[in-house]
């Protein structure tokens, strides 16, 4: 399946400890609840370090991101025949590793009546600080590109130590560029997760704001085609 497995079983652990950081920070209930931004990005951080490491080993380049996907193969860096096993790999991982932190917080669902108690797309998905759907574009474009600009400089990243380099790039990102949007740059991180909430039965919940969803799907697609695009012309 051409790394399906491997796009697969990374993004669903990048899901379980990215959007699981998401429930113990919001959630009624929960010892982790309200803590801070440095808590999320350094969670997604290691999100992402560990499920490149458990994609690497099982036989994909650790991509779990479609903006990687698709601007990697836009310029040649990953075989046609890859783009389609692994952007099924990434959005099915996405949407079972949301599932998973479901089940694991039914209860604390079930306890938190309404958004004033953490019950929200935001576990989720990502939203605006400030409403605003050109700069919200932008913000998610810009942040994917220096993200994926980087991540070709690593060589490849599934190995030895990298993986942990990755994870601190999605740190500093998420700390510098991060808090305009909730630094989605990453369509399958951010729609799998949405449709889980929006059609799964989770008790009390709110909106998943689908009219925003557009900026974390075209925004991270178009930073990382530039960003591939950039490295093929200066490379």
């Amino acid at each position: 399946m051409h790394g399906f497995l491997g796009e697969f079983l990374g993004t669903l652990v990048l899901i379980v400890f990215g959007v699981g950081s998401g429930a113990a920070m919001n959630l009624k209930g929960n010892y982790a609840r309200n803590q801070n931004w440095t808590f999320i990005c350094l969670a997604w951080g290691l999100a992402v370090t560990f499920g490149v490491y458990v994609a690497g080993q099982f036989g994909s380049a650790g991509h779990l991101n479609p903006a990687v996907t698709v601007g990697l193969a836009l310029f040649g860096y990953l075989p046609a025949s890859n783009v389609v096993p692994y952007l099924l790999g990434q959005f099915l991982g996405a949407f079972v590793g949301a599932i998973i932190v479901i089940i694991q917080y039914y209860p604390h669902f079930k306890a938190a009546k309404n958004a004033a108690d953490g019950n929200q797309v935001g576990i989720f998905a990502t939203g605006p600080a400030i409403s605003n759907p050109l700069f919200n574009f932008l913000s998610e474009m810009i942040a994917t590109f220096f993200f994926i600009f980087v991540l070709l400089n690593l060589g490849n990243f599934t190995q030895g130590l990298k993986p942990l380099m990755v994870g601190l790039l999605i740190v500093v990102v998420g700390q510098t560029l991060g808090g305009t949007t909730g630094f989605a740059i990453n369509p399958a991180r951010d729609w799998a997760p949405r449709l889980a909430y929006t059609i799964l039965p989770i008790p009390n919940k709110g909106t998943a704001n689908w009219s925003y969803a557009w900026v974390p799907m075209c925004g991270p697609l178009v930073g990382g085609i530039l960003a591939a695009g950039l490295e093929t012309l200066i490379g």
